[in-house]
């Protein structure tokens, strides 16, 4: 059995590229409330990327709103994209265990997905649930990317910041080798510090394009110890005129700068 962090670390290597392409598809970047324009729009984005990407990163939030309907256009998205990418849901899921469970089975087992967001506040009961199986993964939110997140992550608690406390749990939780964590590009010197109490789990790295983050940085540090994903969302859907070409090109010039960093 191949662990969900070997086999990301394979993919990586075998397709050259680090790009995670996040599915953040809203009405309001396509100027169409038709849901039959978002689907065909996520579909272009999808075709545009395929030799780019090693993984999608769909959104719940964005399907979420549409209610019914949304669930078929993200049942619709999975089985577009096919088995040849990583598919991470971005839940951001966190409750208690039995509750948790659900969501495990829901993400995994109906979906399909190969690995998950999670916060972590309710602490280990409402992760374990998730990482019972190590071919399927966890991306713990640690440090994001967000304006506000120092409010919490960046408190003190006892000696450390709450977001390297989380990293170092997400570490001792890491037998079945399927946990890693969300580090936003916008929080330079904690990609450094998380990277010094969990040197090998892989780093899902948003914040890069439409926030501003650096991707030669997030990329240095990220990729210093471990592997490392770098998520784009906006920078690429909606990239030009929103044409399969412009997308398409988009997602090349970052993995093409991507390779670049690493050299």
């Amino acid at each position: 059995m191949i662990s969900f962090n070997q086999n990301l670390k394979s993919n990586i290597y075998s397709k050259k590229s680090l790009l995670c392409v996040g599915l953040d598809i809203a009405p309001e970047n396509i100027q169409s409330n038709n849901i039959q324009d978002l689907i065909d729009h996520s579909k272009v984005v999808i075709d545009a990327t395929r030799n780019s990407a090693i993984a999608y990163k769909p959104n719940f939030a964005f399907f979420e709103r549409w209610g019914s309907s949304g669930f078929k256009w993200l049942e619709e998205i999975l089985t577009y994209i096919g088995n040849n990418h990583i598919k991470i849901a971005d839940a951001k899921r966190g409750d208690i265990g039995n509750t948790a469970y659900q969501y495990a089975c829901s993400i995994f087992d109906h979906f399909k997905f190969d690995a998950v967001t999670l916060n972590p506040y309710l602490g280990r009961d409402s992760i374990e649930p998730f990482i019972g199986n190590p071919e399927k993964g966890v991306f713990i939110l640690c440090r994001t990317s967000n304006d506000s997140a120092s409010d919490f992550q960046n408190e003190v608690v006892g000696d450390k910041p709450l977001y390297e406390k989380v990293a170092i749990s997400a570490v001792s939780l890491n037998s079945n080798d399927n946990i890693g964590l969300v580090v936003g590009a916008t929080a330079l010197e904690e990609i450094i510090k998380v990277r010094k109490v969990a040197p090998n789990l892989p780093l899902l790295i948003p914040g890069v394009g439409a926030q501003g983050g650096s991707l030669e940085h997030s990329i240095k540090e990220g990729t210093s110890s471990g592997t490392a994903l770098i998520n784009i969302s906006r920078a690429i859907s909606f990239a030009g005129s929103m044409t399969k070409q412009d997308i398409h090109d988009a997602a090349k010039n970052y993995v093409d700068a991507m390779n670049r960093a690493l050299l």
